[in-house]
């Protein structure tokens, strides 16, 4: 025996933001993307989640670096061959960027924890400057190993 289907302005709504879940009742779909104007924050907020998921994939860098170094100087070498390649470096680079804005969100994060730089116009002008200063904080970093002589190509 099945249950009759609700009445109402969610059961009759043509414009598909409405979906019937399988006990037949109607529930609104979730707004995404393409309902919400893009706005610094969204970005910053993606950001956050794909940079932590990228220093997830330096920590296993780092454990190679360290089983390189357990396993002698022969496999050392090839390591540090491989992280100081042109396409090792940009590995690091990006890594170093994920690092900085990371850092900086989370310090975005503690911020809006007690409070304070949650209207828009802060909440954005909070994002940005986590954006910028990853950028600088990254180009200031691997400047300073390419002109101390720390870094080559």
């Amino acid at each position: 025996m099945s249950k009759p289907l609700p009445t109402g302005a969610a059961a009759e709504d043509q414009t598909g933001r409405f979906v019937v879940q399988p006990n037949g009742r109607p529930r609104p779909l979730s707004p995404h993307l393409q309902v919400w104007r893009w706005h610094v924050t969204m970005l910053g907020s993606i950001l956050h989640r794909v940079t932590g998921s990228a220093l997830v994939g330096g920590v296993i860098l780092v454990v190679l670096w360290l089983g390189a170094l357990a396993f002698g100087p022969e496999a050392y070498a090839t390591f540090v061959a491989l992280a100081g390649s042109p396409l090792g470096l940009l590995v690091w680079i990006g890594l170093s960027l994920a690092a900085f804005y990371h850092l900086a969100a989370g310090v975005r994060h503690l911020i809006w924890d007690t409070g304070a730089g949650l209207t828009p116009r802060a909440a954005n002008l909070l994002s940005s400057l986590s954006i910028a200063f990853a950028v600088v904080a990254t180009i200031a970093l691997w400047v300073g190993l390419f002109v101390t002589g720390k870094v080559a190509l």
